[in-house]
């Protein structure tokens, strides 16, 4: 039996004391076939016979892939069912990604960006991105989990990953999106983003303007993610599950 850890970031002793990532550690015959496999192009430099049916991997199937699971939001959405994306990066800056997100914004898809660094999407540009909403959070610990959700019509597909949304990572790089079939832990990576999506402390706006103010909504709950996560996290744990 083969096992594998996936990542959306990488071991080092250093940055890990600062660092948030997600990490998957699994015997998913699924993904762990297709891990070897990455692992024996990585030291061979041997194309595969076979391809990635699960994984979405950069210089492969990555671009493509995600390209598709918009383009499937945007029919979902012009047939006037629910469409939404969550994404959740380090950095987007890759054109052609971004143009298919204003697509599908014109398209009626709600699109939901948490971007920590670089983001050169325009969100809230009246009759142009209208429907994408961005922000920014910078807290003691460096966000660094990639997290893409796709609603898909109601079975939703979420994917955690290293590959930030820029040319580099998309085009040169053998970076890696994989999915999360386990339901519980799906659950609990949306539950996660959606308190990130819910800040009211440390979450900044992008605007079209450029001044990014900080988020401050009326009422009394005071949200800083970072702080509600170890809560979250903590009660998962006092719980048992």
């Amino acid at each position: 039996m083969l096992y594998a850890y996936l990542s959306t970031g990488n071991f080092h002793e250093e940055t890990a004391k600062i660092y948030s990532d997600f990490g998957l550690f699994t015997a998913d015959r699924r993904m762990t076939g297709e891990v070897a496999r990455l692992f024996s192009f990585l030291e061979t430099v041997q194309v595969p016979a076979q391809k990635f049916e699960h994984l979405l991997v950069g210089q492969f199937n990555l671009r493509g892939k995600l390209i598709e699971l918009i383009s499937q939001e945007i029919k979902h959405a012009q047939a006037g069912k629910k469409a939404q994306i969550t994404l959740k990066l380090n950095s987007i800056q890759d054109t052609v990604m971004i143009q298919k997100l204003y697509e599908a914004s014109n398209a009626g898809v709600k699109i939901h960006l948490i971007v920590r660094g670089i983001c050169c999407l325009v969100p809230q540009k009246p009759g142009f991105s209208d429907n994408i909403t961005a922000t920014s959070i910078v807290d003691r610990y460096l966000e660094h989990s990639r997290v893409f959700i796709f609603h898909n019509d109601g079975d939703e597909k979420v994917y955690l990953s290293s590959a930030d949304w820029m040319v580099r990572n998309l085009s040169y790089r053998i970076e890696t999106a994989f999915p999360v079939f386990d339901p519980e832990l799906a659950a609990r990576i949306k539950d996660l983003v959606n308190i990130q999506l819910n800040d009211n402390v440390k979450a900044r706006i992008i605007d079209a303007q450029q001044t990014n103010p900080y988020r401050k909504e009326e009422g009394d709950i005071v949200i800083r993610s970072q702080l509600e996560t170890y809560y979250y996290l903590k009660r998962k744990e006092e719980k048992g599950s």
